[in-house]
């Protein structure tokens, strides 16, 4: 399939691709089975993780529950749940869920039972927000912000640099919230180590300023992320899958890159592979930009999930504003009326091979059937993202 130019509508129609059986095989391709390790997917579809904050105390409710296990039942391969604090110390919220405390795990074990009685799989996001925690968390304010250099990812003082002992003891939190999931019955968990959270700011040289093992060199600045990832995995086993989220932008530099090219990028992804990472989550804002534009020849087409599979031979997942932008669609002929849906730049990825997830964000706030929908051609039905379903779970 060749590259669709950005102010392109990709049609599949009669006339560019035959009979009409031809114009179903790229969208069923998005519906055959794929494995992350051990775990078999049974489509090409994740729910990407997204902050909802509607876990009071720490605690998932009934309803969260039920979004949850809506989306299972209406066919998303696999579910990263929101970002899931793995310590007293990780976030400044009292409403983000919690993966340790005798009722939030008893709360995780009934959503995680909700989903599977769907069909469905699961991974918890396990997640510490480092300097982005704040100075004045509403979660116990009364302990220190800490990550590698005391800097946010806009460069400002915030916390204070966590010590070596410190950061000893964040990696055993991880490893002991990873192995807690795993007890609540998750099918995988997810590191999160993007968007400028404290795993992240390890990796980039931004917002680590240490002059210990951990900082430096990217090798060093890689080291504790591979620290917690060796960590977790010797706490789950060897079979549960580990996913590693990382990402090149962060929350307050857009342009930010912690590997400035394909070897860079090898390096770090490569160390963390050795760690026991099974799959790498590679968010970008847009998921059909290329992530290394300056490389000649069809690499240089590649988005980062693509580049995260070359590297490592991993599987890995793509994401980034999938079905939000109209200038990027497939158009489905029934009837002499087009129906559109933003499918693509993912379909002509998938046709190179770049990715094994393609995960959805915002499309799966307003309609929790989206995959259920493009599975059975009902794209008419499809309802579009709206800013305001931010505030409900539907």
């Amino acid at each position: 399939m060749g590259a669709v130019a950005a102010n392109m509508t990709l049609e599949y129609t009669e006339e560019n691709t035959g009979a009409a059986g031809q114009r179903s095989a790229a969208i069923e391709e998005l519906f055959e089975p794929v494995s992350l390790g051990s775990l078999r997917v049974p489509n090409r579809f994740a729910m990407a993780p997204m902050t909802r904050e509607f876990s009071p105390d720490g605690t998932v409710t009934h309803d969260v529950a039920g979004y949850y296990a809506r989306r299972a039942a209406a066919g998303v391969g696999l579910l990263i749940t929101e970002g899931v604090y793995v310590s007293e110390d990780s976030g400044p919220s009292t409403r983000v869920p919690r993966l340790f405390g005798e009722p939030q795990l008893a709360a995780w074990k009934r959503l995680v039972d909700a989903v599977h009685a769907e069909g469905g799989l699961i991974a918890p996001q396990l997640w510490h927000l480092g300097a982005e925690r704040g100075d004045h968390p509403s979660f116990n304010p009364q302990l220190p912000t800490l990550s590698p250099s005391g800097l946010s990812s806009s460069g400002k003082a915030r916390g204070r640099a966590a010590t070596v002992a410190e950061l000893e003891r964040i990696r055993d939190d991880f490893a002991r919230a990873a192995l807690a999931a795993k007890d609540a019955g998750f099918d995988a968990v997810e590191l999160h180590g993007a968007h400028g959270y404290l795993l992240d700011q390890f990796l980039w040289e931004g917002t680590n300023r240490r002059e210990d093992q951990y900082g430096g060199s990217l090798e060093a600045r890689t080291r504790f992320p591979a620290e917690v990832a060796a960590a977790v995995r010797d706490a789950v086993g060897p079979e549960l899958p580990v996913i590693f989220r990382f990402s090149q932008w962060k929350s307050g530099d857009y342009s930010a890159r912690i590997a400035t090219t394909p070897a860079e990028l090898e390096a770090l992804l490569g160390t963390l592979a050795k760690a026991g990472v099974s799959a790498f989550h590679a968010s970008t804002r847009r998921h059909w930009e290329p992530a290394f534009p300056e490389v000649e020849g069809p690499e240089g087409r590649l988005g980062l999930a693509g580049w995260a599979k070359k590297v490592t031979g991993l599987p890995s997942i793509a994401v980034g504003s999938v079905g939000l932008d109209d200038a990027f669609q497939v158009a489905f002929q029934s009837g002499g009326r087009a129906e559109t849906i933003g499918l693509g730049p993912v379909l002509e990825q998938l046709g190179r091979g770049e990715f094994d997830l393609i995960a959805l964000g915002r499309v799966l706030l307003s309609d929790p059937a989206w995959v259920e929908k493009v599975r059975e051609g009902r794209h008419a039905e499809i309802l579009p993202f709206r800013a305001e379903d931010r505030e409900t779970l539907s």
